[in-house]
């Protein structure tokens, strides 16, 4: 520990949030400590080893109450989702402005369009329709809170969306993918006056004509993780709220970090969990 890290000591169990807001600079006392102004360059990286350095550690790591052996495996992975794609999800939403009664369109299965749904469903959301075209994930969707599966792509997609909404379109989008043809596609099933929450990352910026005629917003970008698990998401999981530990399909050592990328890219697993030691 630092001379300067006060409210956390060794011992402590904690999540470490991907984003490393230091709690008081403009950016994080406005809720947005993804944007932290005092993050240091490079204060992302090596997540993925056996130690990290983490900064602005006063304030950015969250602590969890007790030690990993007051907690079930099925507790640990959802508390291991609050570092990143709990939060993400949560972004979305939030993004989005998803408020009580109103009907959402999630865009994307994986981990973070899945915990997108939780995050509706946090929200209020009365009816979140699911665009899923794998059945393990939609399955997964309907447990997280999905009312509606919409299995088919591009303007099929839409055309179902719409049909479901009685041709109104939805009041929020979660794009929770990154492809420009994401970003069109929400802009589509939205309704006029709509916000889309985006977190999937850019890949390229898309036209804003579609966006422009129907006056709807685009607002997003990366999670407030600290601000979200001490304002909504520890609470929701230390009481079983919410599971989102189950987007975690396969484990593996951290020796075999290769093996779980490829299961992902074929498909074969929602999201790896990646261990250091048992």
């Amino acid at each position: 520990m630092g001379s300067d890290v006060k409210d956390v000591k060794p011992g402590d169990f904690v999540i470490a949030p991907f984003t490393h807001g230091c709690g008081h600079c403009a950016a994080c006392l406005a809720g947005f400590d993804g944007n932290c102004m005092n993050q240091e360059a490079g204060g992302n990286g090596d997540y993925q080893c056996e130690y990290l350095r983490f900064t602005n550690a006063n304030w950015a790591l969250v602590k969890i109450p007790g030690q990993p052996s007051d907690y079930t495996d099925d507790q640990l992975n959802d508390l291991l989702t609050l570092a990143d794609v709990m939060a993400t999800g949560y972004h979305a939403a939030a993004s989005a402005e998803v408020k009580p009664g109103d009907t959402v369109a999630v865009i994307g299965d994986g981990a973070v369009g899945l915990c997108g749904v939780i995050g509706a469903k946090l929200r209020g959301a009365d009816r979140i329709i699911s665009l899923s075209h794998h059945e393990d994930r939609a399955k997964l969707a309907r447990e997280f809170g999905a009312t509606d599966i919409v299995a088919e792509r591009g303007d099929d997609a839409v055309k179902k969306v719409m049909e479901l909404t009685d041709g109104n379109g939805v009041d929020a989008v979660l794009e929770c993918v990154g492809a420009v043809s994401a970003i069109e596609q929400a802009g589509k099933l939205a309704l006029p006056g709509a916000i889309v929450g985006r977190v999937g990352v850019p890949q390229t910026e898309p036209s804003s004509n579609t966006l422009f005629w129907k006056n709807i917003g685009l607002r997003g970008g990366i999670a407030s993780v600290t601000t979200y698990d001490r304002k909504v998401l520890l609470d929701a999981v230390l009481k079983g709220k919410i599971h989102p530990g189950k987007v975690f399909a396969k484990r593996f050592s951290l020796d075999d970090i290769q093996k779980a990328y490829e299961v992902m890219d074929k498909r074969e697993a929602i999201k790896s969990l990646v261990i250091v030691s048992e």
